[in-house]
């Protein structure tokens, strides 16, 4: 019994929030202004996002990063801007759930 709670327990801090935790989230934050889960927009769709970092153990802390200061370059020369009105929890949670994407 306490082998199966701490499992569940684990499974539950460790598994990637669902595209719907995500999404009114992501409304709030602004981010469908220029991204969409399918299809590039503005910026590129979630679903590329997740396929270009599958795997890589460094993409959630340099996406955190990234979604925080902005930048360019990795998707074209259209600068995705800072978002520092977004709060550092938000960000996790949409970058893990972004990367959990397939």
């Amino acid at each position: 019994m306490k082998q199966t709670v701490l499992s569940a327990l684990v499974l539950g801090v460790l598994a990637a929030p669902a595209m719907a935790d995500i999404k009114p989230m992501a409304q709030k934050d602004g981010c469908f202004a220029c991204h969409s889960i399918d299809n590039k927009l503005v910026g590129p769709a979630w679903k590329d996002v997740a396929k270009k970092y599958k795997g890589d153990k460094s993409a959630e802390a340099r996406l955190i990063a990234k979604v925080k200061a902005g930048g360019v370059g990795v998707w074209g020369q259209i600068p995705m801007p800072p978002n520092s009105q977004v709060s550092p929890a938000d960000v996790k949670t949409l970058v893990k759930g972004i990367l959990a994407l397939k």
